[in-house]
Formats: C-alpha cells, sequence, structure tokens
C-alpha cells in the first residue's frame, strides 16, 4: 500500500504496536554456516543470501498485528561489518534489508490498517566517547547506511539499543544528513539501552540522556532491551518524567538463563502484553514492541490486550503520576554522566573560567608546555571548588587550536563530570569541541560583529550549534561594535532572541545572553556608568524574556585592580547582577565571597562603584583601601584568634587548609566531642542562618558542609 499516511504526525497521538526480537528469531530458525557464506553470525548478511528467512520473521509478525516493522539491518554499520570485512557492503546489505521489510509490510497493508518500516541501526562494536571511533567515520558511515534504507522504502530511522551519548549524537547527524540529500522528512527514534542502575553502559544516567538527544530534533525516545518489564519499570517512569517527548519501550522476554540449548527467556506472552499494557497506561507510550526473546506470540498477546483496554486511546491520557516538573527537554546541558540545569533555583550557574588561556595564566602556561596533566588538574580545581560548568579556550596565536581542542576535550570528557562550554572564535574549534564532548555543551559565542548573513561567522557557529543541540552565549556586539548603553544591550539582545528562535528554532531557554561586562574602574568619565548599564540592561532583559537566560564574565569589571580590590568589587558586582536577574556567572569560584565575609567599608564602597551612585572620589577612596593592603583581608592569617573562633571560621568560611593544625591544637583543650558539639555544630547553624535569609548562597554552604565532614573525618578516631 503505497499511499500510507505518513508515521511522524502519528507518533505520540495514539499507541503503535512494534515488532518483537529479530536475532533470537534467526536463531530459532536453525541455519547453517552456508546460509551465512560462512560469515557466521553476521545476521545482516542474511538479507542477500537468505531473503526468504527474513521475510517469513516479518510475515509472522506482521500477521500478529504489529504496525511497526524494524529492518534486518541493527548490525549494519561501520564497526560490526567490518569484523566480517563487508564494510564496503553496507549499502547493499541496508538496502536489500530496507526493500525485505517494506515489500512484506506492503503485502499486509489495507486502508484501516497500514503498516511502516523503521529503519534499524544498532550501536556498532565501538564507542565514539571512548575514542575507538571518530564522530566524523559514524557520520560518515551512518549516513550511507540511512541513504540506503531510505531508497529501500523505510518510514523512519530507529536508532536502538543505544549505549553511547556521543554515537547517537553522530548517528542522528548522519541520518538527517541522508534526509536532506534525499529530499525527505521522516522522523527520528531513539531507544537506549541501560544497565539495572538506570545508567548507559559508558555510564551516562537519564538526565544526561534527555538533556543531551531531546534538543537534536529527535520524534520520540525510549527503551529498549537489557532487561524485561519488571526491571525497566522504574526506568521508563523516570524517563516520562524527564521529557514531553512521545515514549517508546521493547523491553526483553525478561532476562535469560542459559541452558544447554541456548538462552531461555522466562517471561510469557501472557505475562509480557500485561506489564506493557500496564506501562502504556501509566506512562502513555507511543510505541510498545519487544525486544531479545520475544516472538510473534508475544505480539499477538499484546496486540490482543491493547484492544480490549481500547487501544485507540491517545497517548496522552496517561495516569496523572507519569508528569513532573522536572521535565527537562529544554534549558539543560550534560556531561557525558549527568545534566545541569541552567536554572539554579538557590544560586546561579557557576561556569569555571581557569580552564581558559585567557582567564588564567597558569592554565595558559601548561597549555604552551604541552603539559595536559596540569590544564586537567587546573580544570579538577574548578569543579571542585563549585563550578557547574567548565569554560574551555585554547585559541592562542601561533597554536594549532584545533589539535589543542582534541587532545583537551579527549580527556576532560571522561574525567570531568560537568558539562563543557567550548569557548573560541573559531567555527573550526568549536566544531571539533562539539563533536568530541559527549553530552550537550554550550557554544560560547555567538554575535552579530561580522553581520548575521549566510557567508557570516554567526550562520557558520549557528550550523554547528543546530547540528549538534547545543545551547549558546550570545554577545551584545553588532556591527557596530560592543553595546555600551542599556538601549542598546537591550537592542542586540532582542535581535539575537529574534534570530537564534525564528531562524535557528532555538527554544528561549537554551540561549544565554551576555549583556558584557566592562572594566570600570579605569578612572575614565565614560566607563564609571558601564556597571550600572549592565545590571538595568538584565533586569529589563528578564522581564521582556523571562525563560532565555543572562550570563557575565564577572572578573572583566575589576580589571587592572589589587587582587585584594578584585576579589572585592568581583563579589560585590555578581551580587548587584544576582539581584537584578542573572542566572549564569563565568568566574573562578574560589574568588567570590559571600558579602557578609567581607569588611563592610569595602563593599559599601564597592557598591558605590558598581551602581554609579557615588561622589566623584569613589574609585580613589576604594583604591586607598587596599594601598595597604598585601593580600586579600579575607585570606589573611587568623593563628592569633582563639581556638574557638579559629574552628568557627573553617567551618562558616568553607576553609580546609590548616584544619588539621587547628583541630589538633583544639584537642589539647577538650574532647572531640566537645569540639563538635560547641564549635563545629554551632557554626554549621551560623551558616544554615546565613542561607535562610540569603546571605549566603548554596555553592558556600556546600563548601561549609564539605569542611565540616572533613573535620569530624580527623575527629573521629
Amino acid at each position: 500500500m503505497s499511499n500510507r499516511p505518513l508515521l511522524g504526525p502519528l507518533l505520540g497521538v495514539r499507541p503503535l504496536v512494534a515488532d518483537g526480537a529479530m536475532g533470537t528469531m534467526i536463531q530459532a530458525a536453525d541455519l547453517t554456516s552456508d546460509d551465512f557464506d560462512g560469515l557466521d553470525g553476521c545476521n545482516e548478511w542474511l538479507n542477500v543470501t537468505r531473503p526468504d528467512v527474513i521475510t517469513s520473521i516479518h510475515q509472522a509478525y506482521l500477521a500478529a498485528g504489529a504496525q511497526l516493522i524494524t529492518t534486518n539491518t541493527f548490525g549494519a554499520n561501520l564497526s560490526a561489518l567490518g569484523e566480517y570485512g563487508l564494510s564496503d557492503q553496507l549499502e547493499a546489505i541496508a538496502l536489500a534489508g530496507a526493500r525485505l521489510a517494506r515489500s512484506a509490510a506492503d503485502d499486509h497493508a489495507s486502508a484501516d490498517q497500514p503498516r511502516w518500516v523503521l529503519g534499524s541501526i544498532g550501536p556498532g562494536t565501538r564507542l565514539a566517547s571512548l575514542d575507538q571511533l571518530s564522530f566524523a567515520e559514524l557520520v560518515g558511515a551512518t549516513e550511507r547506511q540511512v541513504k540506503a534504507m531510505i531508497d529501500g522504502g523505510i518510514d523512519a530511522v530507529l536508532i536502538e539499543t543505544a549505549q553511547d551519548l556521543l554515537g547517537v549524537r553522530a548517528a542522528v547527524v548522519g541520518a538527517q544528513q541522508a534526509m536532506q540529500a534525499a529530499g525527505v522528512d521522516m522522523p527520528i527514534i531513539v531507544s537506549v539501552t541501560v544497565e539495572l542502575t538506570g545508567a548507559l553502559l559508558v555510564g551516562s544516567d537519564l538526565t544526561a540522556v534527555v538533556a543531551s538527544l531531546a534538543p537534536l530534533g529527535i520524534a520520540a525516545i525510549g527503551l529498549n532491551c537489557a532487561a524485561g518489564p519488571d526491571l525497566l519499570a522504574g526506568h521508563l517512569h523516570r524517563l516520562r518524567q524527564l521529557t514531553k517527548l512521545p515514549l517508546t519501550c521493547m523491553p526483553n522476554a525478561g532476562l535469560p538463563t542459559l541452558t544447554p540449548t541456548g538462552a531461555q527467556y522466562p517471561l510469557s506472552p501472557t505475562d509480557f502484553a500485561a506489564a506493557m499494557v500496564g506501562f502504556r497506561q501509566r506512562d502513555g507510550l507511543a510505541v510498545l514492541g519487544g525486544c531479545c526473546g520475544t516472538t510473534p506470540e508475544h505480539i499477538e498477546a499484546l496486540v490482543a490486550r491493547l484492544t480490549d483496554a481500547a487501544w485507540s486511546e491517545s497517548v496522552g491520557e496517561r495516569s496523572s503520576e507519569a508528569g513532573s516538573e522536572e521535565q527537562m527537554d529544554r534549558g539543560w546541558v550534560s556531561s557525558l554522566y549527568s545534566a545541569t540545569d541552567l536554572t539554579q533555583e538557590l544560586s546561579y550557574l557557576s561556569v569555571g573560567e581557569r580552564a581558559n588561556v585567557a582567564g588564567s595564566k597558569a592554565f595558559r602556561e601548561a597549555l604552551l608546555a604541552d603539559e595536559l596533566d596540569k590544564c586537567v588538574a587546573i580544570a579538577h580545581a574548578q569543579v571542585d571548588e563549585g563550578a557547574h560548568v567548565l569554560d574551555v579556550c585554547v585559541d592562542y596565536v601561533g597554536r594549532d587550536a584545533v589539535a589543542d581542542m582534541t587532545t583537551l576535550i579527549k580527556r576532560l570528557r571522561g574525567e570531568v563530570d560537568i558539562p563543557l562550554q567550548i569557548d573560541s572564535s573559531d567555527p573550526a574549534v568549536i566544531a571539533v569541541g562539539l563533536e568530541l564532548a559527549p553530552g550537550r555543551s554550550i557554544i560560547n559565542s555567538v554575535h552579530f560583529e561580522s553581520g548575521d548573513g549566510p557567508g557570516s561567522k554567526f550562520a557558520a557557529m549557528m550550523h554547528q550549534a543546530r547540528r549538534h543541540g547545543a545551547a549558546v552565549v550570545a554577545l551584545c556586539i553588532d556591527e557596530a561594535g560592543q553595546a555600551r548603553t542599556v538601549d542598546r544591550k537591550l537592542e542586540v539582545a532582542g535581535r539575537l532572541i529574534e534570530q537564534l528562535t525564528g531562524r535557528y528554532g532555538m527554544d528561549q531557554a537554551d540561549i544565554l545572553i551576555d549583556c558584557l561586562t566592562f572594566p570600570i574602574a579605569t578612572g575614565q568619565a565614560d566607563t564609571r556608568h558601564d556597571g550600572r548599564s549592565t545590571i538595568d540592561a538584565i533586569t529589563t532583559l528578564k522581564s521582556r524574556y523571562p525563560r532565555v537566560h543572562t550570563i557575565l564574565g564577572i572578573s572583566n569589571v575589576s580589571f587592572g585592580l589589587k587582587p585584594a580590590a578584585r576579589l572585592v568589587l568581583n563579589s560585590v558586582f555578581l551580587a548587584e547582577c544576582r539581584a537584578a536577574g542573572l542566572d549564569c556567572a563565568i568566574v573562578h569560584p574560589s574568588k567570590i565571597r559571600p558579602l557578609d565575609q567581607l569588611p563592610p567599608d569595602q563593599v559599601a564602597l564597592a557598591r558605590q562603584l558598581v551602581l554609579d551612585d557615588g561622589p566623584d572620589s569613589a574609585l580613589e577612596d576604594y583604591l586607598a583601601l587596599f594601598d595597604r593592603e598585601i593580600t586579600s583581608p579575607v585570606d589573611s592569617s587568623a593563628d592569633e584568634l582563639p581556638i574557638d573562633q579559629r574552628l568557627r571560621r573553617h567551618i562558616i568560611g568553607g576553609r580546609a587548609n590548616g584544619l588539621a593544625d587547628t583541630l589538633a591544637a583544639a584537642l589539647a583543650e577538650k574532647t572531640a566531642v566537645d569540639i563538635i558539639n560547641q564549635d563545629l555544630l554551632a557554626a554549621m547553624r551560623i551558616v544554615g542562618e546565613r542561607f535562610g535569609q540569603g546571605q549566603m548562597q548554596l555553592p558556600f554552604v556546600l563548601k561549609s558542609a564539605e569542611v565540616m565532614k572533613q573535620a569530624v573525618a580527623l575527629l573521629e578516631p
């Protein structure tokens, strides 16, 4: 039946039944080595050598009532076929598999019961996140496979049993390129396989899965393989809580047991069908089917149960408990392992600035000396200090930034469990960073300095953003230069948001507008208003676009000052920007302090500079406070303080340096229990009170808690 309706618009409207296992059905066919041409185990080669066997399996599932059948192309990929020396046959195998499924589906289709074909793409035998196969190789091979399957008549692409986020992204990109080349638009469904812990093979949890894959434009997402319905139930419900995308589920017929005749799957067709109908009612499944061990009998039982349960009911009509305020299709970024919300409820999103050749002398010197371990250590330190995201910039004149980014991201992606912000003015460097970083990254940055036409740098950057589903930092810069006044900042920001959402289809929550930070301590009259202009622009921007995020590089505001003066001014500027609605800040977390930990006179004068509401002598008065300072007042020695005050200072300030010595001195005066009850817990109460009053932000509370934990561990013996 050639005039079947398009599958895409039906996904999520009513539940559709897919077929069951292909591999275990082939095993049951009792084939010989001759059937495989001696390539035993290469099931996809049967599309060529024994098409009758594959066709009979498709027909059995169609006769059982399956509306969606899956091509026998699970292993028709570069790495899997390469193990059999069949890489050059990739297109032929994929084309044959698609044609067999299409022919069988058309034979069983009718006007009131159309049948659709899903083009299967398996994970292969090598993982991109482990550098076993390059992103470009995966994209190219997937494009070849999907183009052949399109020619063979598929209706959708099914990327299944996915175990590696970077590999999935490459497969999606390859599939999209194949569709563009063929002039067609069809849905892409991604089905991941989770371990019993709920994480993928490489360690990605479901928050990372959704944050990374939902922005790629996929049509549905789900789970398959690994286990039976009983062990997937909790993970499926978790997935439902995280996304509004249509959901799919194709579990095994239980966990197999090994017998003398091979693997046996314990779940009967009746029990399988009952479990799947329960999933549909609770989690609103769009596609229900089976994986290893399921047979046409399992699918027949499922179809019967769905018919009995009024299966034409809308997918959207599901149990009320299935929803969740945590749904995260947009506004999240992720590392390989877990996701981070761009909106931090109790604090700001801290973007570590030191893995940047322009922001850290130590990082720059380590990079120039090719001391990669030191570069990674600096990144680790940013994580330890509370950074939620790591800004990575290697642009340095005379260096090969593409090579440097390649080397660094390959190390960071497996060792740093926070998302990355790929920072470069070169689209080629951005591209390689995104191709190597699993999860969902941020591009820093896009702007209109060279215009926004087809050949502009803006267009090149946004091509990468769309290709990889990245969030973007958008600077208030246009053809006329950097926006300094409030009106200019808002004008450029509005144009950026309009372009990013209208032309490039971005969700507002994925946009981070940078209203720009300028030095305000230059002594020049035309710079003294810059801090206030940025703050006022943030306030208005957040009122106009509440879902858009705002971001600033904080430290530029204090450029040129002594370290102690910079720490105070940066801390005050950040606090004022936060009060105005700032969501994210590029900072060195250890160089920011809660204002109640700073001398009041320094805070007051710094606030005058930031808000530009002080006397003409405000800058001179502020600098005079630090003329006699050698180090920051908050970092000065406290050896002269009484023991109890020194202990509380460690906890409230979140400072572990010297903690062991202070505790040793305290133990000479009182017992460990008294130290905990009288000093440490009292300090933590102060931390709690300050947090409750809004005087202390969450990152500093967490530092205090960590020092408290270390102190108790030292006292425990």
